[in-house]
């Protein structure tokens, strides 16, 4: 896979899976705009990847402001004079029961989580278009099935799906593929700080006995997004060692 000269945008890349992702794009030759509200995390993201030999900018957004999202696509179009890959990862968790979740938590994870993916795909579906090319990977979730306590978390990524298969359709014909991902249980610092007794149980329901690792998530992503994988269209991935069968 080779994606030099392309340029990239990860939402929420300042840690985690979204810092996986933005690495290993610019690994494969990416230009990577790094989409964060933590600007120290989203500096550090650029600096070892300019470090590595790649090549990196930083771009302070909240995707869940319909302002800022759509400058950060059409300003990183501007820019460089193309937008080829965008990664919508930017999300949050506000979990509680249903019968306790209040509609503040409810909102705020539905403006990050779908109506921020939202945001960035319509300028970029526009630009895009008129390129006539370009690669939408959208993070979904396992709990899209239902998950108890995540209520909210679990419509937002439900939404993600129908949003990206919608995406696919209309996109399609202009050689653009929208596609989703599926991460499972994933090793980063947000999972980290379970409890052990919960690490336990959620990785003893996958079949490949261990958590999985960003870069897993994000070598399929990269797939996704470069030439090989220009007939793949309105997929959902899951990429969790079989957690979901």
């Amino acid at each position: 896979m080779d994606l030099t000269g392309k340029v990239a945008v990860v939402t929420g890349a300042a840690r985690g899976l979204g810092k996986g992702i933005a690495e290993k794009l610019a690994e494969l030759g990416a230009h990577v705009v790094i989409s964060d509200m933590n600007e120290e995390g989203a500096e550090a993201t650029k600096e070892e990847i300019i470090t590595n030999g790649g090549r990196a900018e930083v771009f302070l957004c909240n995707v869940a402001v319909k302002e800022e999202a759509k400058r950060l696509v059409e300003e990183t179009a501007q820019k460089h004079g193309r937008l080829d890959i965008l990664v919508n990862n930017a999300g949050i968790n506000r979990d509680s029961m249903l019968h306790k979740m209040d509609h503040g938590q409810w909102d705020a994870v539905l403006g990050v989580n779908l109506t921020g993916v939202f945001n960035t795909m319509k300028p970029a579906s526009q630009i895009m278009r008129e390129q006539e090319h370009g690669r939408i990977v959208n993070i979904s979730s396992a709990s899209w099935l239902g998950n108890v306590g995540q209520a909210n978390y679990a419509a937002a990524k439900a939404g993600v799906v129908g949003l990206t298969k919608t995406a696919a359709r209309e996109l399609g014909k202009k050689n653009i593929t929208v596609n989703a991902i599926c991460p499972g249980f994933i090793d980063t610092d947000m999972t980290r700080g379970v409890p052990e007794k919960v690490w336990d149980i959620m990785v003893s329901k996958i079949p490949m006995g261990r958590a999985g690792k960003p870069e897993d998530v994000a070598n399929c992503i990269a797939f996704l997004a470069s030439d090989q994988a220009s007939y793949i269209n309105g997929e959902l991935i899951n990429v969790g060692g079989g957690m979901v069968l």
